[in-house]
């Protein structure tokens, strides 16, 4: 199972051997001990699942300390646009976007350490999206940054006229307005 450092420390790409035949195929999503040989520890004990259509956005959102949470996310079905701002004061990324496509197809997970604003937006008619996460949610510790920051000036791959966006979202702080709690 490869396991691929991006240019922001800690986040990582992961693409998992994927076995086809003629029945299907068969590929493991997560194994502790392939990551923990990659140096990569830590206990998941939260599995969420989210279905959206075409044109949603979900985030930017994430835990504060001490509910911080590490998540690996895929999309189970559909294709959608993942989103990480790196929100860790000290970091040679802070306030950088990074973003990938997770698809049903292609297979791929993002691992989002601690200390990053997600998110991401549905390409696809429909999407179904899987995340792993090693804290409980804790709704006290909700924090976010607004999607549509011109700072982070963030291509969602969606025609804004098309975005459906939670109320609550559109209330987020951007960025220049954000003091963080995240130490690199």
């Amino acid at each position: 199972m490869p396991i691929i450092q991006t240019d922001f420390p800690d986040l990582l790409i992961i693409e998992p051997q994927v076995f086809e035949d003629s029945r299907g195929y068969f590929y493991e999503s997560y194994n502790e001990r392939v990551f923990s040989a990659q140096g990569i520890s830590m206990k998941f004990v939260q599995d969420n699942q989210a279905r959206s259509s075409y044109g949603v956005i979900r985030g930017l959102h994430f835990q504060l300390p001490p509910f911080a949470q590490t998540k690996l996310i895929r999309a189970l079905s559909g294709s959608i646009l993942d989103v990480a701002v790196d929100i860790r004061k000290g970091s040679p990324t802070y306030g950088k976007v990074f973003t990938i496509e997770l698809t049903a197809e292609n297979k791929k997970q993002l691992l989002v350490p601690k200390g990053f604003a997600h998110g991401y937006s549905v390409l696809s008619d429909s999407a179904e999206v899987m995340y792993k996460c090693d804290e409980f949610y804790n709704k006290q510790s909700e924090g976010g940054l607004l999607y549509s920051d011109s700072m982070l000036a963030i291509d969602w791959g969606i025609p804004a006229a098309k975005a459906i966006v939670a109320e609550k979202d559109l209330l987020l702080p951007g960025i220049e307005n954000f003091e963080s709690k995240f130490i690199f």
